[in-house]
């Protein structure tokens, strides 16, 4: 939930507030329900709310304890947050307010800012301490809830969404050649703490920032993913059984932190079937559903709602359909577009953004299944990886780059040309410690940071574009320990997250256990024709990306003149040519 941002100088002036009202506005689509400004000395802090804890004005951010000069805006949910306000509660601690936020405050005062180890949540937030004039900047272990940062000698800016942050003025926007090779290697993929400009950065997850009055910085990991198999040896059933506990505990506490009705995203896949079966299983009665779908393509369906007709019918869900022809898609594609923190390739963009727009009329609480297919192996390249030879990264990269070395090297204009530094980052992170096997290493890496930019980032940023709070149970970091000790091959089984087929039968209809992995499709954006072909020709074709130097012309014509050729979809099966245009595109939305 909410939007916050925030300005520190660091040239002994006062803020000035039009700074923080330029941001807020920016960020008034992820909290509609109210807005504040904190000004002290040399810091303002922004916040606009979402109310789903705690409606009435005692929530109210930014959240200020005068006494103990502490101030704080805070965007995500704190599950724990009723258990922290007892145990501090027995500290001696009083509370004013019934939500999360307050707690946060408090136990920093009790614990310091190691205080975030006991969260269990998805969060970002900023806390000013004034006694030691010291900002912390925080996120969480998963790094589902979105911070970006920008640091010169006058001043350090920060805001949930990086448009938030241009619209502070006079940030540096240099593009970062890593960061390019990255975003084209990775689709889409930037991992923190960069962006695609060199002075733009993201909070990594499981970090924390402490900011001095002086412009020093600190940075701290608080938690690290460890992938080792337990002393004691436990058998399929036995980590089944424990990923059903584990997962239901996840799956109710993300229902039970809210004062607002909760629903369910249900594409029809597995792992959002799962959650309305748990949902039913616990007891829970008048489960709100949502699924939409798009207009068929001659290559492919444009929906899943067979499946997600047979879970409605199995648990008797309050259940809304969405259908999009086409010719809504295109015109609707500049609002998701800029609805977008980075440029995203998933062609499920759009998708999430238009479901977010009708079920935010009905909720503003809803389940997904994102995560558990990092989590529990359920991608075609996991096994083709894992049964592949060579180094570590060879075989990561022959299943999942988007593009190698040399294509790039054709792809980027000669100004960001380099190294091939993407392939050095993905063997950092594989043969990092803590991972007993190669598929380990994979799902950490993927766990960690893949899933963070990837799926995460879109559908924060698709669903809070309408003021809609997206809970990801699967990513529960208690859930994700205790996933990456189960064995590779148990996950593999059954064509792929094992554990979770196991505990699904007979809860789930055979046929959505059964079938094929399926992607959220939106047909018109992967076999690129008609009026969406046009629609990236004008935009490749256009001064700006000609003046821009960021792609190679021989490259984009090379792709424009045949966009459906083998040659022309990565080996995920995305479209090379969607990547450039949306790139491109997102940039002369926001520069």
């Amino acid at each position: 939930m909410c939007g916050i941002c925030g300005e520190l100088r660091l040239d002994n002036s006062q803020p000035d507030r039009t700074v923080a009202e330029r941001m807020l506005q920016v960020l008034r689509p992820r909290g509609p329900d109210d807005e504040g400004v904190w000004q002290q000395g040399p810091l303002q802090l922004g916040h606009r709310r979402l109310s789903i804890l705690d409606l009435s004005e005692r929530g109210h951010q930014p959240m200020v304890d005068e006494t103990r000069q502490l101030a704080i805006v805070f965007n995500g949910t704190i599950y724990n947050y009723v258990e922290l306000r007892e145990e501090l509660r027995g500290l001696g601690y009083r509370f004013h307010s019934s939500g999360d936020t307050e707690v946060i405050l408090n136990a920093y005062h009790a614990w310091g800012v190691s205080c975030v180890e006991r969260f269990a949540g998805m969060f970002a937030f900023a806390l000013w301490d004034g006694n030691n004039q010291q900002l912390h900047l925080v996120r969480d272990r998963m790094g589902i809830k979105p911070l970006y940062w920008f640091q010169d000698g006058d001043r350090l800016l920060f805001a949930s969404t990086l448009p938030a942050l241009l619209a502070a003025g006079g940030i540096d926007t240099e593009f970062d050649s890593f960061a390019l090779h990255n975003h084209f290697s990775l689709h889409a993929v930037v991992p923190a703490p960069r962006t695609l400009f060199r002075q733009i950065h993201k909070m990594e997850p499981a970090h924390w920032l402490t900011i001095e009055r002086s412009g020093a910085t600190r940075l701290h990991r608080y938690w690290s993913l460890q992938a080792q198999r337990p002393v004691t040896g436990m058998s399929e059933w036995e980590w089944a059984e424990a990923v059903r506990e584990s997962l239901m505990q996840a799956v109710e506490r993300r229902r039970a932190a809210s004062d607002v009705p909760v629903g369910v995203l249900l594409s029809g896949g597995l792992d959002s079937s799962l959650l309305v079966g748990m949902l039913a299983e616990a007891g829970h009665q008048d489960i709100r559903t949502f699924s939409i779908g798009f207009e068929d393509s001659p290559e492919e369906r444009g929906s899943e709602f067979e499946f997600s007709d047979a879970v409605v019918e199995r648990f008797q869900t309050r259940h809304q359909k969405i259908v999009i022809p086409n010719d809504q898609a295109l015109p609707r594609l500049t609002e998701a577009l800029d609805a977008m923190s980075e440029p995203m390739f998933g062609q499920d963009a759009i998708g999430f953004y238009l479901l977010a727009e009708q079920v935010s009329k009905e909720v503003s609480v809803v389940l997904s299944g994102q995560g558990a297919d990092e989590v529990f192996a359920g991608y075609f390249w996991y096994p083709l990886m894992n049964s592949a030879s060579g180094s570590a990264v060879e075989r990561f990269r022959q299943f999942y780059f988007d593009r190698d070395h040399p294509e790039m090297m054709e792809l980027l204009g000669e100004a960001y040309q380099g190294e091939d530094h993407t392939a050095a980052l993905m063997q950092q992170l594989l043969e990092a410690p803590g991972a007993d096997q190669y598929l380990d290493q994979v799902l950490r890496a993927d766990t960690t940071m893949l899933v963070v930019d990837d799926p995460v980032k879109r559908v924060d940023n698709m669903t809070m574009a309408w003021g809609l709070e997206a809970r990801v149970p699967f990513l529960d970091h208690h859930l994700v320990e205790l996933a990456a000790q189960i064995p590779p091959e148990l996950k593999l089984k059954h064509g792929g997250k094992g554990p979770l087929k196991l505990i699904s039968r007979g809860l789930l209809p055979d046929s959505v256990i059964d079938r094929p992995k399926g992607y959220f499709p939106m047909p018109a954006l992967k076999y690129v024709r008609g009026e969406f072909l046009e629609f990236m020709q004008d935009i490749l074709g256009s001064q700006k990306c000609r003046e821009r130097g960021l792609y190679q012309r021989s490259y984009v014509d090379k792709l424009l003149a045949n966009p459906t050729a083998e040659e022309s979809f990565t080996r995920i099966q995305g479209s090379k040519l969607w990547q450039l245009a949306l790139t491109e595109y997102w940039l002369q939305r926001h520069l």
